[in-house]
């Protein structure tokens, strides 16, 4: 068993990411993972991403607050426990849109996962 306290949780600055503070909770530098990774974001009122894709699936889960999630073809706004699957090369763009902070959970393949 590999635990990770939220206190020890790494931090890592990935980019195109406007306030936001991002913790690694499982995976990479945290802790070994074969198949995916955990990360925790916390997004400050008018934090963002940019409009971007990438070639790996993405699971969102919003654990405080709301976040809305830009995609190529939908847009909608998750509130706590609500979650979305962003799809290998789909674009997306997350934003917190009000005046309170927000956070949500990141699952996310390893590029050699498969």
């Amino acid at each position: 068993m590999h635990v990770t306290r939220l206190a020890e949780a790494p931090s890592y600055d990935p980019p195109n990411h406007v306030d936001m503070r991002c913790l690694r909770l499982q995976g990479h530098e945290a802790t070994p993972t074969e198949a995916l990774w955990l990360g925790l974001s916390h997004l400050l009122p008018g934090g963002h991403t940019a409009f971007d894709a990438s070639s790996l699936e993405k699971l969102y889960v919003v654990v405080e607050g709301e976040v809305t999630v830009v995609a190529d073809s939908s847009e909608a706004t998750l509130g706590a426990l609500d979650s979305c699957r962003i799809g290998p090369g789909e674009r997306r763009k997350l934003e917190n849109r009000t005046n309170r902070p927000a956070s949500i959970l990141l699952a996310m393949p390893h590029p050699h996962a498969g």
